[in-house]
């Protein structure tokens, strides 16, 4: 599963290379969502599905517990000024809805190009769910989970050289 697909970019490119894998992604965004649903209509991907809906509420409330391998969440959107950080994705009840969809030894991937973001987000996972511990994966990482497919906004921050910041974390088997 990938929350706030954007442009697909993710999507498309990872459901083309893994036919066998059934994917499902969630976009707030009206218009990203319908662009993405009608570029995977043109390539006639039947192992992918898309809606439009806030991702805290369907991870919540409509996924299946222990359904998932992996949910994958990258360049969420930061809400750079302080009275709209209540607006990010990522909060206490949120970090805590995700392990309970995921199967065991499960993957939460999690990219972002700002840094004090990413430190919010570790420092949430650290708190909530000690059981789980981050480690970094990325470009670089051998064993990389989402087999070096670059979104949209990743293929324009390594362009631009800026540093992007990765974390993966797995419920324990």
């Amino acid at each position: 599963m990938e929350i706030g697909f954007g442009k697909g970019w993710f999507l498309l490119n990872a459901t083309q290379v893994n036919p066998h894998i059934n994917y499902f992604g969630i976009e707030i965004i009206r218009k990203y969502q319908l662009y993405t649903a009608t570029r995977l209509v043109k390539r006639k991907l039947a192992n992918v599905k898309v809606c439009c809906a806030d991702a805290k509420l369907v991870v919540s409330k409509s996924i299946v517990p222990g359904s998932l391998k992996a949910v994958n969440i990258f360049f969420p959107d930061p809400w750079w000024k302080k009275r709209h950080h209540k607006r990010r994705l990522f909060d206490a009840d949120f970090v805590q809805s995700l392990p309970p969809v995921l199967m065991p030894g499960g993957w939460i991937n999690i990219a972002t190009d700002v840094e004090e973001y990413f430190q919010e987000i570790t420092a949430l996972f650290a708190e909530k769910l000690p059981s789980l511990v981050g480690e970094p994966w990325g470009e670089d990482s051998p064993d990389s989970l989402v087999d070096g497919h670059l979104t949209n906004f990743e293929r324009k921050f390594v362009a631009q050289g800026k540093p992007i910041h990765h974390v993966r974390y797995r419920k324990p088997l």
